[in-house]
């Protein structure tokens, strides 16, 4: 961490804990797009609606706006998008299975974000259906996807990012573990036909039956290095990766490839300018030009590449050149908003009238201002870039998330087959579709729906912090790798048949640890839903009992009925003032506990400093994402700023593990 911290106070992604927020040009440029697009989408303004991908490249790049602010304005923008194309019945406008054109799997991300976080049937139904054209999709002699039916044969380096994160965030949702394999196999297949052995570059292009005009006839490659095709196959590498397991080979075997292509693709960045040319390894040649997408796809990669740990922190000089390469030649404040200049609108291979791969081809193509693409690849790489500035106070420490003491299942529905060879769907596969498989819910990190913690892990990981659960009994051994324990609502037997009951030995491991310089948080819930005796074994080892109540109940929709000021804890919650805490325990507070927050006379947060370690506790889970995803609380609560407050809090006392 010490080569990490001395590269970014060498750039201009030198802050500190008290840093101040930096401008948004990720919500510069989405606003404009927002105002673009209000309704629908097409790809020249005025043009029928169309189910494009272009779209979805904008709609992640603002799904990570969302994330990264609480703001559901964000959110809601997607998903009127979203409901334009998506019937009810989960059928999609304008789209056809029977067409196998990879660039329409592309949107299916934003059904899967949408089906995760509202539970609606159309949004898995639409995703079901696009899974359904990659299980059916024609593929090269090894197995690779082609490009699209009517270029037969044909894998392209943009067809990496329109099926694979899409197919490996299905594979996560539905338990369909098989894609995974199928999901490394496309990127290994690419990289084996279409990289230069010399350059470590990849060519726009490969033809395996060597008929194509384009194609040369030893190696079925195109003639050129296409800069946004680069930076295509660079983002999909670096967002499949997100769903993969920990454990799965392919997760090692997709990260050297991405080490392999950052090597290269830094050697032919610009050294001037920091950026990227639309024919990357020609820059001498005549009508040659810097290309916005290109340049912003590939910070992309490169920053969260860093971020995520998948590459060497000195990639963060490249990202720096990059992006100060971007603001000073392709943004513009123009007639009252942020438009992006200099993206090629299109480059393809092949089709009618035919396009030959040829220098003079690429350079033929029309360069415009605000193009989707460009607009969406700039929004994604401004997301990383800004979260490159968020102070790394988490920097090697660990957040774990309990989920022994609270460990509730439900039934989900059955994905739509877990054999993804493109073979044509038979009938156990069928049968399989319907199938019904439990999954672990309430309060956990990967839980994107009301109940779920998916905002506060954001909120971690923003600072550096690496997240992680314990399914098991909170030993010593357990929690050894751990800075930061959180315990949420405990079960009882209303939530699970056999809860696991905090014991003494339990509360005795928790304390241990705290006093070793651990920083417990302790987010119970009222008597009504969880098991307050259990949590009360181990808050009372810090001096803290919680009440058997229901304090600050909230009829309907009167959400100033469950107002809780923070003002007096201005040490915790420096940003945020006003917070929503709906049906919670009050507390009973003694030494070494204090009280920090009250209401009406009653305890609602407390804290203690117990050895080398601290301890927080409030009478509900609070920051699930209802109450912090901006989705339901009117804009002037502050819970998105408590969850940051708090969890830069609890990182700034933990001890790095």
């Amino acid at each position: 961490m010490k080569k990490l911290t001395a590269i970014f106070c060498l750039t201009i992604f030198c802050f500190s804990a008290k840093a101040q927020p930096v401008h948004s040009y990720a919500q510069d440029l989405a606003n404009t797009a927002i105002k673009i697009w209000p309704d629908s989408f097409s790809v020249k303004p005025g043009n029928p609606a169309k189910w494009s991908y272009d779209q979805g490249v904008i709609l992640k790049g603002i799904e990570g706006i969302w994330n990264a602010t609480g703001d559901g304005k964000w959110f809601r923008y997607i998903q009127k998008q979203m409901d334009y194309f998506i019937g009810e019945d989960g059928s999609i406008k304008g789209y056809k299975t029977t067409e196998h054109n990879i660039d329409n799997v592309n949107n299916g991300k934003l059904a899967l974000l949408l089906y995760e976080v509202t539970g609606k049937d159309k949004y898995r139904k639409a995703a079901e259906l696009l899974r359904h054209q990659l299980a059916t999709h024609p593929r090269t002699s090894e197995g690779g996807f082609w490009h699209k039916q009517v270029y037969p044969n044909q894998m392209w380096l943009d067809g990496l990012y329109m099926g694979e994160p899409f197919y490996a965030q299905y594979a996560k949702v539905f338990g369909e573990d098989s894609i995974f394999n199928d999901v490394t196999r496309q990127f290994v297949l690419m990289e084996k036909h279409a990289r230069d052995p010399q350059t470590g570059l990849l060519y726009h292009g490969w033809d395996e039956s060597k008929q194509q005009k384009w194609a040369d006839k030893t190696t079925g490659l195109s003639p050129n290095v296409w800069g946004r095709a680069l930076g295509w196959y660079g983002m999909a590498m670096v967002d499949a990766l997100d769903y993969f397991p920990a454990n799965h080979p392919g997760r090692n075997d997709i990260i050297k490839i991405l080490n392999r292509f950052a090597a290269a693709v830094t050697k032919v960045q610009d050294a001037k300018t920091g950026l990227w040319y639309d024919v990357v390894d020609k820059p001498k040649e005549p009508k040659n030009y810097f290309e916005a997408s290109a340049s912003s796809m590939l910070v992309y990669t490169l920053a969260k590449g860093v971020r995520k740990g998948y590459l060497p922190a000195s990639y963060l000089s490249n990202v720096t050149k990059g992006w100060a390469g971007i603001l000073k030649e392709f943004v513009k404040n123009e007639n009252g908003q942020v438009n992006l200049h200099g993206t090629v609108s299109v480059s393809g291979l092949g089709g009618n009238p035919y396009r030959d791969g040829s220098f003079a081809y690429y350079m033929s193509e029309p360069v415009v201002v605000n193009d989707p693409k460009g607009m969406g690849a700039f929004i994604n790489a401004a997301n990383e870039i800004e979260l490159l500035q968020v102070p790394k106070v988490g920097a090697g420490k660990t957040v774990m998330l309990d989920n022994y003491f609270n460990n509730e299942w439900k039934p989900e529905p059955g994905s739509i087959g877990r054999a993804a060879t493109g073979e044509m769907f038979n009938t156990e596969l069928k049968k399989e579709w319907n199938s019904v498989r439990s999954i672990p819910f309430h309060y956990i990190w990967d839980e994107q729906d009301n109940d779920g913690f998916s905002t506060l892990r954001f909120v971690f990981e923003s600072y550096g912090a690496k997240t992680a659960t314990l399914k098991a009994a909170p030993t010593a051994q357990n929690l050894k790798g751990a800075s930061v324990y959180i315990v949420v609502d405990p079960d009882d037997q209303k939530e699970t048949t056999k809860p696991n009951i905090i014991s003494e030995k339990d509360a005795t491991a928790v304390s241990n640890w705290v006093k070793a310089g651990g920083v417990l948080l302790l987010l119970s819930n009222d008597s009504g839903h969880n098991n307050v005796k259990s949590m009360n074994v181990l808050s009372t080892k810090f001096g803290i009992r919680l009440n058997e109540d229901l304090f600050n109940t909230v009829e309907g929709s009167k959400f100033e009925q469950g107002v809780v000021d923070l003002s007096a804890a201005s040490n915790i919650f420096s940003t945020a003032k006003k917070a929503y805490v709906k049906e919670l325990a009050t507390l009973n507070v003694s030494a070494p506990a204090k009280t920090i927050v009250t209401k009406g006379g009653k305890n609602i947060i407390a804290t203690a400093t117990y050895g080398k370690g601290n301890v927080f506790v409030i009478g509900d889970p609070w920051l699930y994402n209802e109450y912090t995803d901006g989705r339901k609380l009117p804009p002037d609560f502050d819970n998105y700023k408590a969850a940051q407050d708090l969890a830069k809090w609890a990182l700034l006392q933990a001890k790095k593990k």
